[in-house]
């Protein structure tokens, strides 16, 4: 319908100007400052960046209510990694913050979110240019485990300081005489984080053959 298709467009177009400005951002930081500009990444960005991440999580309702065909569970693992690490592990813990994890983090993030967002909206307009359907369903296939390597990576940083500080880690009072020691939450989601990524890969690569497998470039139904 007409009035989805402009929501969605509208929806891409705000992910694709949130995203660009970040990814613009952080080039041209690093352009003028060198490496100087990669310990305050997340202080400079890290609104934008937080306000992007939690908009993606329309995208799921989008799936359920059927105006996006895309597979669900692929597309839940994939937010919510995100937002697990940002913002439990690297908002929780300024001296995650400044590491340079979080700057390649984001780097990655955000350009496939803008070769992705970009290839959304000129969708929605009935657009599809070969280059840019390539290049949005290959570089994912390339960048998304190197992402779950830097998400992992950021994990481990922040766990001496969450056993440290004490960070959600709960002791229950009486009766219940149990604790929740939240490094080893964080260790046994890091297992879940190397699975998920093994079946999100094989969603990528099935994405991959039915829209470039045959060596002709199809349109999103």
């Amino acid at each position: 319908s007409f009035t989805m298709n402009t929501y969605l467009f509208v929806y891409d177009l705000m992910q694709f100007c949130g995203h660009s400005w970040i990814f613009t951002n952080m080039i041209i930081r690093f352009m003028s400052f060198g490496k100087d500009s990669l310990a305050d990444t997340f202080y400079s960005i890290g609104l934008v960046m937080r306000l992007c991440q939690l908009l993606s999580v329309l995208e799921i309702l989008h799936i359920l209510i059927g105006i996006d065909k895309s597979c669900l569970f692929p597309r839940f693992l994939q937010i919510t990694e995100r937002i697990i690490v940002l913002f439990v592990v690297i908002n929780s813990q300024e001296e995650v913050q400044g590491k340079y994890v979080v700057c390649v983090l984001f780097f990655l993030w955000n350009l496939l979110d803008v070769v992705r967002y970009t290839y959304n909206m000129l969708a929605m307009t009935g657009i599809y240019y070969p280059p840019l359907t390539w290049l949005n369903f290959s570089l994912c296939i390339l960048l998304y485990p190197l992402s779950v390597l830097a998400k992992a990576f950021a994990i481990c940083v922040s766990l001496p300081y969450f056993e440290s500080f004490g960070t959600y880690s709960v002791k229950l009072p009486y009766p219940f005489a149990f604790s929740i020691y939240f490094p080893y939450v964080l260790k046994m989601y890091l297992l879940v984080l190397f699975i998920g990524m093994c079946f999100i890969i094989r969603n990528l690569f099935s994405e991959w053959k039915a829209h470039l497998g045959t060596g002709d470039i199809k349109k999103k139904s």
